[in-house]
């Protein structure tokens, strides 16, 4: 069935995670009538049995947040009444502290779905205090996992140092394990694996620039110790470049430099993003200080990088999320990926020109002279034009010492590009077997490609906030292209956080760290001169 099991870690990546499974939603059909959606539901979903012995289907995912961080959301998940949660094998059957606290009030919109109005009201920056605020979705009991330690933006003991989380993470692992083994891996994920027929994947969602680096970092960890050669991809959410104090931007990219450092070499593919604090394409009506706003712009292109790994056969070319990573880690040692995305229709309106790649099937660009279809890393700069926004970590991530500033010329190894517009389809790859295609174009020293199409725009819901221009459609969907790529510019990102590495950190930890960030970065200069080593920040 190639299910996916999703980890949610803190309140940022949370709110990314509503607006994914909002989106999972909205693809349910329920008439008979209705075409047969083209989304694989079993891959993100589970089927249960209610508290009145109903079916239930809930997302197949945990949810790590702090202490007040789950807004209005029950302990139950919203399928139980809290003191009805049943006590057997499907439901979290481990320690447990009873707390009080005063009892949030849900928002109105979440008020309206529970009584199944269908036109809920409109939801504003100012009425979304929490994820939980505009969530559509029932989540299963054993997918709650608040902690306790921490307190939601707590001025007293803030979760910010990336030491408290990985700190945090061993002090539950240990938790009711002694001599039983009994971590967090066998308690909260093992039952959620074993329910899986074939699992293809687990995906990870966490703030990595903060403490949840840290928890992060340790939970990678275990996860790959217990799961072997499973495909982890792990998000890492980051703040918004030049927010806050100066001090708190050297604790942000500290935090990252160590989240790079730890996660990156246990995760099949690790890509970090942010909201860039350049300037944004003119059709994007952002709010920056709205999680929800920045959270649901990060989700629509996470969302859509990730579609060909739920998409049932014959609806568009089907990639697992080993298939999509595959062509970004050409070397073996690179996991770092750079996103970027593209909304042709509200870029260009009038235009229908909105081709990731030149269109002819050999794959030339202009001003290659390369044969067989093949063509230069540097000449795809030229294509790079076509997204208009990037979320990466090179434009975003860059820490108090000022902006990072790339080489004029970039060489990349990798690129998988997914386009989901009914009016524009990509060029196809040559016929070959994608096996001996890769070989050739690795011996050859240019960019391994892939690409993905499907007609499936992006549903924009009513949870959804108005970021986008809508369409005059009743259809209330948008076409994304979205990218993630290889290439020798996240080596200069790689060796930013390794000079912040050796100012700050302490010297039992400095040379492990420098010397680990310099082994990463090498793997963005491997057989490919970029002068990364004589690019000067400061």
């Amino acid at each position: 069935m190639h299910e996916i099991l999703t980890i949610q870690l803190g309140h940022r990546a949370n709110h990314l995670a509503t607006h994914f499974w909002n989106t999972q939603e909205s693809y349910f059909t329920y008439s008979p009538h209705d075409d047969p959606s083209p989304v694989d539901h079993d891959i993100h979903f589970r089927p249960g049995i209610g508290p009145s012995g109903e079916e239930t289907y809930t997302p197949r995912t945990l949810i790590y947040d702090l202490k007040g961080g789950f807004g209005s959301l029950r302990r139950s998940g919203g399928l139980y009444e809290d003191g009805d949660v049943p006590n057997d094998d499907e439901v979290w059957n481990g320690r447990t502290l009873l707390q009080t606290s005063p009892a949030i009030q849900p928002s109105s919109y979440t008020t309206a779905l529970n009584a199944g109005a269908s036109t809920p009201p409109q939801l504003t920056t100012s009425t979304v205090r929490f994820w939980s605020d505009f969530s559509r979705v029932f989540y299963h009991p054993r997918s709650i996992v608040q902690i306790n330690d921490y307190e939601l933006a707590s001025s007293i003991l803030p979760f910010e140092n990336w030491d408290s989380g990985e700190e945090l993470f061993r002090r539950l692992d240990g938790q009711g394990g002694g001599d039983s083994g009994e971590g967090i891996i066998d308690r909260d994920v093992r039952r959620w694996a074993e329910e899986c027929d074939h699992m293809q994947g687990v995906q990870v969602w966490t703030g990595t620039d903060d403490a949840w680096g840290g928890f992060a970092g340790r939970y990678t960890e275990a996860l790959r110790d217990e799961m072997g050669k499973i495909g982890i991809w792990t998000w890492g959410i980051m703040e918004e470049q030049g927010r806050g104090s100066r001090a708190k931007q050297l604790l942000r990219a500290m935090n990252a430099a160590k989240s790079t450092y730890e996660i990156s070499p246990q995760a099949s593919i690790y890509i970090p993003v942010a909201i860039p604090a350049t300037p944004f394409p003119p059709y994007l009506h952002l709010d920056r200080q709205s999680e929800w706003h920045t959270s649901a712009l990060l989700s629509m292109v996470l969302e859509s990088m990730t579609l060909p790994s739920r998409l049932r056969p014959g609806q568009g070319r089907r990639g697992l999320l080993d298939d999509l990573a595959m062509p970004l880690n050409v070397n073996g040692n690179q996991r770092i990926a750079a996103l970027q995305c593209s909304i042709p229709k509200a870029a260009e309106p009038d235009s229908h020109d909105v081709n990731l790649l030149p269109a002819d099937n050999d794959q030339r660009v202009p001003g290659s002279n390369t044969s067989e279809g093949l063509h230069g890393g540097n000449d795809l700069q030229q294509t790079n034009a076509r997204f208009d926004l990037d979320l990466s970590c090179g434009e975003t991530a860059s820490s108090a010492f000022g902006p990072i500033h790339h080489k004029a010329s970039e060489h990349v190894f990798g690129r998988v590009d997914c386009s989901r517009d009914p009016d524009q389809s990509l060029p196809e790859i040559n016929g070959e077997d994608d096996g001996i295609s890769r070989k050739r174009r690795r011996l050859a020293g240019v960019p391994i490609i892939e690409r993905y199409h499907s007609s499936l725009q992006y549903p924009l819901i009513d949870s959804f906030p108005s970021i986008v221009p809508q369409p005059p459609s009743s259809s209330k969907t948008t076409p994304v292209h979205a990218s993630l790529s290889t290439s020798s510019r996240i080596s200069t990102y790689v060796r930013r956080l390794q000079r912040i590495a050796g100012r700050m950190t302490s010297p039992d930890e400095r040379e492990a760290l420098f010397n680990g960030l310099g082994e990463i970065g090498d793997a963005y200069e491997e057989g490919w001169n970029s002068g990364a080593d004589d690019d000067s920040d400061d």
